[in-house]
């Protein structure tokens, strides 16, 4: 399938938009799997930008970085913890496929899911990418690159809610290396880009990450400073640094979740950072007014439990997709 193609008949891309209807409801009653829709390359003029869901189907880069694999897998199981999800919003809600890495080629598979992200961009939509390993990031990133090449966006904010600074050096592009890849690339085109990280585990992160992220001028917060004692302050702050931006990219690792709430990543957290603080940081982002892009890595189905971190993942796209709804209409 070409990169800014329609999911084509034979892919089945309804097979996971199944769930409970509710049909003595109405319209008020309708839930995800009932109202998306599948991307049309060319939609037309009349053509309304809604919500525009683009998985990543590898776990290439997880391998590459000695980790966990099954993330592959992830895109398929979070469609399907969506589908019966209240459909709150008016604005369309759009499936734009999954990006497959084949043979291996995480590079080919990242540069296709860049070029349809940016197409959806292009078309005023909200991407919400879904993963997959974290070199989601690196893809989603070189979509958001099209915004800062035209001057469509002048300053880029990267969020990353993640235990892992993932600014690795390597040999090869890993799930560890995404935002060096975005910092370097960024400063070589003297795109003025910002990266902060909340949720970083001082327990999973080695000098040397930590000395490379002081010299990428990296910001940070430590998970044990994110506690529901903290949350207010962290809100605040935030939504005033992001004031400094217009265009906001918000990546979600969900091994920045404790592991009783996300055992389904490659690398559970010890610690984590609890449900009660993430969603409301996350929503801070996603009602700035600016949020171009997001996403959700590291969902492993082979090692999750009762669904739990995907139904948790789940919910977070939700929480974006409806905090993001509220910010665009007066």
């Amino acid at each position: 399938m070409t990169p800014g193609a329609t999911p084509p008949a034979h892919e089945d891309w309804r097979a996971p938009w199944q769930g409970r209807v509710d049909a003595a409801d109405g319209e008020a009653g309708w839930r995800w799997h009932q109202v998306v829709q599948p991307w049309h390359d060319d939609p037309g003029p009349a053509a309304a930008p809604g919500v525009a869901l683009l998985g990543l189907a590898s776990d290439e880069g997880v391998r590459r970085n000695q980790g966990r694999t099954g993330a592959a897998e992830g895109p398929l199981a979070l469609r399907r913890a969506l589908a019966s999800l209240p459909a709150a919003s008016a604005q369309p809600l759009i499936d734009a496929g999954t990006v497959p890495c084949l043979d291996n080629d995480l590079e080919a598979a990242q540069s296709r899911y860049a070029e349809r992200a940016a197409r959806l961009l292009d078309q005023g939509h909200l991407v919400i990418g879904l993963g997959g390993g974290h070199e989601i990031a690196w893809a989603s990133y070189q979509g958001l690159a099209s915004l800062l090449q035209s001057g469509r966006a002048r300053r880029l904010a990267i969020v990353n809610f993640d235990a892992h600074f993932d600014v690795r050096r390597d040999v090869q592009a890993t799930s560890g290396t995404p935002f060096l890849q975005a910092l370097e690339h960024a400063r070589a085109h003297g795109w003025d880009t910002q990266y902060r990280v909340l949720g970083v585990s001082r327990a999973a992160n080695t000098r040397a990450l930590f000395d490379t992220a002081r010299s990428l001028g990296v910001q940070w917060t430590l998970d044990e400073q994110m506690t529901l004692l903290h949350l207010e302050a962290l809100r605040a702050e935030l939504a005033q640094w992001l004031e400094g931006f217009d265009a906001v990219y918000l990546t979600v690792c969900l091994d920045v979740l404790p592991a009783a709430t996300a055992p389904g990543v490659s690398a559970p957290a010890a610690r984590g950072v609890s449900l009660e603080v993430i969603e409301p940081l996350v929503q801070t982002v996603a009602a700035c007014g600016r949020l171009r892009l997001a996403d959700v890595a590291e969902l492993n189905p082979r090692l999750d439990i009762d669904q739990r971190t995907a139904r948790t993942a789940a919910r977070l796209v939700w929480q974006v997709a409806e905090a993001h709804r509220s910010a665009c209409i007066p």
